[in-house]
Parts: structure tokens; C-alpha cells; sequence
């Protein structure tokens, strides 16, 4: 372990709180047969974490890395916040190196806040001018999490108005038993909506009825009272 790992940890023990802790463990759902079992809190606010990721935000890839496998869970989101920071201005070398890294250690981005904080960013925005293949493969994954991810990488192409993906993506998960992923699903159809009404909408018409009720509610929460409940009535 490297001088500046060690003093990254350090700060991750003079933020700690063990009651925050145990509540952050209620919350991800920590317990046995939970989405977020095993899981392990150091009881940081999100904030400090941010805090703690800006301040080292110069150290190397590798060194993030050290933090990806940790069994604290903040330390795992500090390891994403800062490869998020290094591709963002990172080069196309970098970029590449971040997103193989992030695709060998989907095991350890397990819980949703992690996906949906970097799976975007990083998967979404290295794939944008690429062969966007890998996310279908995510999609089809026994692993909750990278089904997640498949979904949320889509959020970096709703944001340049580029959709198909995601309705793509949405028919793989259309029937998944999750969920966690209703909701992920439904989130990116409403951001559709938000940008192209007429374009969700079109695509709703066709599935909305085998669609998961939460899926559906997520896709159609902002949409005028009558027209939601018009749906949810069909």
C-alpha cells in the first residue's frame, strides 16, 4: 500500500461515525437476502466523501483502483468519483484504461447509488462515439448490478438526445424480476420524456401494458394527471 493510500484511509477514519454507519446499512439494505448484502459502511456523508475525492483528485489510476475492491463502501464510491475526474480530462488512453477497469470490477460497483453515480459517466461517455455493444451484453448479465449499469450507461446518451439505446435496452429488461432495475428502466424513460414527449410516448403505446406497474410509474411521474392515470387505468 502506497503512502498516499494509507493517508486517503486515514481521512476515511477521521470522517467515520459508527451510528451513521449502522443507519447507512438499514438504508442500502445490508441484511441477508438484501439487494446491498454484506455491505459494509464507515458512516461518511456522501458530502465528505466528495470532499475527501476532490482533495486527492491527482492521484493515478492505479491508486484509485486500490480503493475499488475496498469493504467500505465509501471507499469504493471515492474510488469512482475520482476515475470519473480523471476521464473527464483525461485522454483517450485514459479514458479506455478507466472503462476496462470499470467493466473487471462490476463486482465491486454493487449497490445502486455506485452505478448511478458513474455508469454514465464513465461506461455511457466512453461509448458515445463507439460500438455501444458491451451495454447490451450488461443487459443480458445475471448480475442485478450490471443490468443496472447497462440502463444508467444510456443516461450520457439521453443527455445528447440520442435514445435508441435506451428503448433498446428497455426491451431486454422489459420483463426483469428486479426491482431495482423497474425503477432505473422507468427513471431513463421519464429523462426521454423530459427531452421528447412524443418520442416516450410513442415507444409507451407499444409496451406500457406488460410493462412492470413500478417501470410504468417512474416513466410517466411528471406527465399531466389525467394522461398518468389514463395509463395506469389501461
Amino acid at each position: 500500500m502506497g503512502e498516499v493510500v494509507t493517508e486517503i484511509k486515514k481521512e476515511f477514519k477521521k470522517f467515520s461515525n459508527q451510528e451513521r454507519a449502522e443507519l447507512l446499512q438499514r438504508y442500502f439494505k445490508t441484511g441477508k437476502g438484501e439487494y446491498g448484502e454484506g455491505d459494509i459502511f464507515l458512516g461518511l456523508r456522501v458530502s465528505d466523501t466528495r470532499k475527501i475525492a476532490k482533495k486527492y483528485n491527482t492521484i493515478s489510476i492505479g491508486e484509485a483502483a486500490e480503493f475499488l475492491p475496498s469493504q467500505y463502501h465509501e471507499e469504493r464510491l471515492f474510488a469512482l468519483l475520482v476515475l470519473i475526474n480523471i476521464f473527464q480530462r483525461g485522454n483517450e488512453e485514459d479514458r479506455k484504461k478507466i472503462f476496462d477497469l470499470y467493466l473487471q470490477n462490476t463486482n465491486y460497483i454493487n449497490n445502486w447509488d455506485l452505478v448511478d453515480v458513474s455508469a454514465g459517466k464513465i461506461v455511457g461517455a466512453c461509448l458515445f462515439n463507439h460500438d455501444r455493444a458491451p451495454i447490451s451484453k450488461l443487459a443480458k448479465s445475471r448480475n442485478l448490478w450490471e443490468r443496472r449499469i447497462s440502463i444508467m450507461a444510456t443516461s450520457y446518451f439521453i443527455k445528447h438526445n440520442s435514445f435508441d439505446d435506451t428503448f433498446n435496452i428497455t426491451e431486454i429488461l422489459l420483463h426483469d424480476k428486479d426491482d431495482l432495475i423497474h425503477k432505473a428502466v422507468g427513471w431513463m424513460l421519464r429523462e426521454i420524456g423530459k427531452r421528447e414527449l412524443e418520442i416516450e410516448e410513442e415507444f409507451l403505446k407499444k409496451y406500457y401494458k406488460e410493462m412492470p406497474r413500478t417501470m410504468l410509474r417512474y416513466a410517466i411521474e411528471k406527465f399531466p394527471e389525467e394522461k398518468r392515470k389514463s395509463y395506469l387505468l389501461k
